[in-house]
């Protein structure tokens, strides 16, 4: 639960709905290919790769 929260809150922190995020990261994560060394850096939550959908609304 521990790293669970800490996802939430990184992404909160970043300006992500972290409901939105978390769909959008598990949608991605079992396609990811292990040999891009980029791929996993545009899923993290200050990436500017991110779809609009993962941004909080204000």
């Amino acid at each position: 639960s521990a790293i669970t929260y800490s996802i939430i809150e990184t992404a909160k922190e970043n300006g992500l709905n972290p409901f939105q995020y978390l769909s959008y990261l598990f949608e991605r994560l079992p396609n990811l290919d292990p040999t891009d060394g980029n791929a996993l850096d545009q899923l993290l939550p200050w990436s500017d790769s991110l779809p609009p959908a993962c941004r909080a609304s204000k």
